[in-house]
């Protein structure tokens, strides 16, 4: 018998989850998912929102790195990879994900983004 939940139900308990503030209890859920399907773009942004929010960064960077790859105008995947970047210090590294994702979507936070990160480069 397979125990395996359809990784439509595994989403959606991961957002729940997510929304719940239990991003630990949802990268369990997530991980034998994506392992069964590791080309789902869906689940593997939600478990980069999961390590991000439980702040396991590397993991984070090393999703969103993935999902940059795959689609480079993921705007919340590039946002939130220059935000991993900026939470570890990185800002130089996180200054051009940051850009791109307010250029390419308009959006006051992205561009609030890159002018904290700015300010935090240029301080240094």
């Amino acid at each position: 018998m397979n125990d395996q939940k359809h990784p439509v139900e595994v989403y959606h308990q991961a957002w729940a989850l997510l929304e719940g503030s239990a991003p630990r209890k949802a990268i369990e859920l997530l991980d034998p998912a994506i392992d069964a399907e590791p080309q789902s773009e869906s689940l593997r942004t939600l478990r980069a929102w999961a390590y991000f929010q439980s702040a396991q960064l590397r993991n984070a960077e090393h999703e969103l790195d993935g999902l940059v790859e795959r689609n480079p105008t993921d705007v919340w995947a590039r946002f939130t990879l220059g935000r991993v970047l900026e939470r570890q210090s990185r800002y130089a590294e996180a200054l051009p994900h940051l850009r791109l994702a307010a250029v390419m979507s308009g959006d006051p936070e992205h561009e609030t983004g890159v002018l904290r990160c700015e300010r935090k480069l240029a301080g240094l």
